[in-house]
Parts: C-alpha cells; structure tokens; sequence
C-alpha cells in the first residue's frame, strides 16, 4: 500500500490527468496503446462508452494483459501488437498511449496512432525520451528532487510490464518527429522525465 492511503502512484500515473484532459467531449470508442495492467483504461471508460486496451505480445507483458483482465470494469483488453493488428483505420475518438512510444519506432507508432484516429479526433501521448548532457542537466535535477519528494509522500508502485532504458531518441529529436508526423501537434517537456504530445485530428 502506499503513502497516499493505498491509491498508486509512479511517474507514469502522475500524468494519466493530462491525457484525460485531453478527451474530447463525445467520444464514443478510445483506445489505450501499450495499456498494461488497465489502470489508464479504466480511467477512460469512466467517460468513454467503449475502451479497447492493447498489449505487444510477448511472454513478459502477458502477466500485464492476465491482472487487466481481473479488475472489474467494461474494458476490451487484447494481447497483441497494435502495429499490426487489424483495427479498421479511422477507428477511435480518442487514441492514449503512456510510457509505450520508445518500445518502438516512435515515428512508425505516432503514424499509426494517428490513421486509427477518427477526423476530428484526439490523440493524447505521454512518453519518455534520452536526456544529453550538459543541456538537459537542469531539467533532470529538477526532476530527481520532485520525483525524490513525490515517492516519499505518495509511495511508489512497481507496474509488471517490462522496462527499455535508455530511451533511443532524444527530448529534441521527439520533438521534431511530432511535428513532421503530427502537424500542429501540442509538444510539452515535463518535469518527472517525462513529454506529451496532445493532436487533434483535422476534419476534411
């Protein structure tokens, strides 16, 4: 259990908020990229009718997909590869992703990301990219203090899917991938070593 009365914490939750923020009023049908043991998805279905939550399929993410599907709440959860499963394009209002994008090509699964967004439609990222020395030592010494003071005040809670670190692209060259692949998209640096990138899909 943790420090804050037994709800979990880490990193990555900490910024679940900013992506429910960004679904837009509506949405009908959201998928979770990457969506391990559920906790973000369950958080959408609370205002989305539909939430489909995928996971690679690879033995050490079963565990992951098996805990998911224990919990209650109305939330497809499917083993698999979300580059090449067969989702029909144009398919979601709303596509989130945590913590998943530098398990892959980050520009294949941006691009992906979006033609399964619907015009008109959101897409919510929250990710982690490589610091370079010396020009991000400030952002991570700010971010080992918070982190430091977060973990001691919320507790932290350990999630079962597997790990890549370092992050293979940088906080600039994330960046400038959004903006080729997503134009217009909204680019943040976070403090917790993290980003996000918030999109909404142009109408025709």
């Amino acid at each position: 259990m943790s420090a804050n009365g037994g709800r979990r914490w880490n990193h990555n939750i900490h910024y679940h908020p900013r992506i429910l923020r960004a679904v837009p009023d509506g949405a009908k049908r959201a998928l979770d990229v990457g969506c391990g043991e559920g906790m973000l998805a369950r958080e959408l279905r609370r205002t989305v009718p539909r939430v489909v939550g995928i996971d690679l399929d690879v033995d050490l993410d079963a565990p992951s997909i098996e805990q998911a599907r224990e919990q209650p709440g109305d939330v497809d959860y499917i083993l698999g590869d979300f580059l090449t499963h067969p989702f029909a394009p144009a398919s979601f209002d709303v596509v989130v992703s945590v913590a998943t994008l530098h398990h892959m090509d980050a520009a294949t699964g941006l691009a992906r990301m979006r033609d399964l967004l619907r015009p008109g439609g959101v897409l919510a990222v929250v990710g982690l990219a490589r610091s370079t020395l010396p020009g991000d030592l400030p952002h991570d010494l700010a971010g080992t203090v918070l982190g430091t003071f977060l973990r001691v005040t919320k507790g932290h809670w350990q999630h079962p899917s597997p790990t890549v670190w370092p992050p293979p692209v940088t906080y600039p060259q994330m960046r400038a991938i959004a903006a080729e692949i997503l134009p217009g998209s909204r680019y943040r640096r976070h403090p917790l070593f993290r980003y996000s990138i918030v999109w909404r899909k142009p109408e025709p």
